[in-house]
């Protein structure tokens, strides 16, 4: 199977919003929730994809002629790759009736693992999201990050409880879904969390924590305040507010404002191509997120299908590394890209 093929597959499954695009870039489904979409016209996921094809790359081949090595290790862990599949809760909704939650992260979750990275699982109001997300990375003996929405302190609390079990060696929170309009209708409300408030979701995971949907200087040094060991720098994928600015318009920025911190960064939105992770690596993320691809791999193929996505991206990153003359990810640099 080859991703052309995944993709065919895809479309015949995958529900009535995401289209299996031949290029994910938020133009057939930009302004629709459920799916793939946004609460509003859907301009930032647009503008996240545009935005990394505008950086460049800086070819150099006179140099060593090595074997790339792509590989990353964070949170004690080691990947052969620096990128990670983003987490999806309540496909049911967004994506058709094919996979469940728990047979979504059953696969994905298996084969992120066997290729050599992990999987981010996702949260919804249904508690069972996180329920069978926990239950998943159990299954693969802790490699995976569950990520819980910004809820309550009491519901936060139950539901690390759950993700601890699990074993998991970190633990996010995507603090951006506070633009989703159903976080709105809890009581007491969700949403958005001060410095203080964050500090002690952070002592509560026990684990590395990681703060999803940093935009901004001063809200990375808001996240580390609070005690966080990563953040990401992300938009929520372009869904929760119109005209924000892409994930790669800021991602340098923040990354100079933490240099030297311990801080580690990752960054998500529009990443679509191996080349597009090193264009990230370059700009300061140590690795990526990448979601929506990997959502139309798994429904078009299965295990096969995220395991073809996974190295199609390692082949592009590698080619991409070996012909701007970087040994590893250390030697990824910024003068090896042109903005």
């Amino acid at each position: 199977m080859n991703y052309q093929e995944i993709l065919e597959h895809a479309r015949d499954c995958i529900g009535p919003y995401c289209k299996a695009c031949p290029v994910c870039n938020g133009r057939a489904c930009k302004n629709q929730i459920p799916g793939p979409g946004a609460k509003g016209v859907g301009d930032t996921a647009v503008r996240n994809y545009d935005k990394w094809q505008e950086i460049r790359i800086n070819m150099d081949t006179l140099c060593e002629n090595r074997v790339p090595d792509t590989t990353l290790s964070i949170f004690g862990q080691t990947f052969r790759y620096p990128f990670f599949a983003g987490p999806v809760g309540a496909v049911n909704l967004h994506y058709g009736e094919k996979y469940n939650d728990l047979t979504y992260n059953d696969i994905m979750l298996k084969a992120c693992v066997e290729n050599g990275i992990a999987a981010f699982t996702g949260d919804g109001t249904n508690p069972d999201v996180v329920r069978l997300a926990a239950e998943g990375i159990a299954q693969v003996k802790g490699q995976g990050i569950p990520t819980i929405k910004p809820w309550n302190l009491e519901t936060i609390r139950e539901k690390m409880e759950l993700c601890r079990k699990s074993g998991c060696f970190a633990m996010a929170m995507d603090v951006d879904a506070a633009g989703l309009p159903f976080l709105k209708n809890m009581t007491p409300p969700a949403g958005s969390k001060s410095v203080e408030q964050l500090a002690q979701i952070v002592k509560l995971a026990e684990v590395p924590f990681i703060v999803k949907g940093i935009m901004t200087v001063k809200g990375a040094l808001k996240a580390k305040e609070a005690g966080a060991a990563a953040i990401v720098v992300s938009n929520h994928g372009g869904r929760v507010l119109d005209q924000c600015p892409a994930s790669a318009e800021v991602l340098a920025q923040i990354a100079d404002a933490l240099h030297g911190s311990g801080m580690k960064i990752l960054v998500d939105g529009g990443i679509r191509s191996g080349t597009d992770i090193f264009k990230a690596l370059a700009l300061g993320a140590d690795g990526v997120l990448i979601c929506r691809p990997f959502v139309t791999a798994l429904y078009g193929g299965g295990a096969e299908g995220v395991s073809v996505y996974i190295e199609k991206l390692a082949g592009e990153l590698t080619d991409t590394m070996s012909m701007c003359g970087a040994g590893s990810l250390h030697e990824i640099s910024r003068d090896m890209i042109h903005r």
